[in-house]
């Protein structure tokens, strides 16, 4: 709205985002990224190199997902973001500590070969924690580049077995699904526990962690012929009205008046 009613459409999505990032920052105190803010600036399926920051490298993937006959499924596990900021604070922390024993500032100016190499002195610098999610790091970058080749490729069963691997080394390496300041909490694990047995039965679809993760929401991607029983399973579990279909809509932040034009 600030872009279109004052600045006669001038801004571009890479400055929606950083002013995204900066209201999080400063306004929330929550040491975000551009992850969220450049998904929902461009729009659509997208993938994002932020090597560069300033200037993240965006690319659109061209894939419909409709014609997968699968769905998007988002659960509420119950429990806000409002007083998790030290927690994903402490992701980027602990991985700019790692970076830090080479003399660097993020851990995309090394490399894991590095890290594995100089292994023992980076534990005792940073710590074991701080060394588990560099190292998660660097394997969902790769992750990443197979799960889009799959998709321009149209393989979708090796994208969703990306997706379970994501979701696991979410839970074990990046260590976002609960917070410690109190583990008897763990809405996002129970969701994802009962959503796997679900899926063990069934040997179809896929689920993970969604968004900054300690709480919050999780993701089922689910063949349409499951849906209906899975909601009810999980709205049964953890409450009715908490499972939600979605869609990837494929604009990101416009005005509305000019795509009418």
């Amino acid at each position: 709205m600030v872009n279109y009613l004052y600045n006669d459409g001038a801004i571009d999505v890479v400055t929606y985002a950083h002013i995204g990032k900066y209201a999080e920052n400063v306004y929330w105190n929550k040491a975000s990224g551009l992850l969220d803010q450049m998904a929902c600036a461009v729009g659509g399926l997208i993938t994002i190199d932020f090597k560069n920051p300033a200037a993240p490298a965006v690319e659109q993937v061209d894939f419909d997902f409709g014609a997968q006959n699968h769905s998007l499924i988002i659960v509420n596990t119950g429990k806000g973001h409002a007083d998790l900021s030290e927690d994903y604070s402490s992701i980027p922390l602990e991985m700019r500590k790692v970076a830090g024993c080479f003399g660097k500032e993020v851990c995309a100016e090394i490399t894991e070969e590095e890290l594995i190499e100089n292994l023992a002195a980076v534990r005792q610098q940073a710590g074991d924690r701080s060394v588990m999610r560099a190292l998660h790091f660097f394997e969902e970058n790769k992750r990443v580049e197979s799960m889009v080749a799959a998709l321009r490729a149209g393989d979708f069963d090796t994208f969703l077995k990306g997706i379970t691997a994501s979701g696991n080394s979410s839970w074990k390496w990046l260590q976002n699904c609960y917070t410690t300041a109190d583990v008897q909490e763990q809405g996002i694990s129970v969701a994802l526990a009962l959503t796997e047995l679900f899926i063990g039965t069934k040997g179809r679809g896929a689920c993970r962690v969604h968004g900054g993760g300690f709480a919050g929401v999780i993701m089922a991607m689910l063949p349409n012929d499951l849906v209906d029983e899975y909601i009810a399973y999980i709205e049964k579990a953890i409450g009715a009205g908490n499972a939600y279909r979605m869609s990837i809509r494929p604009y990101g932040a416009v005005c509305v008046n000019e795509l009418l034009k």
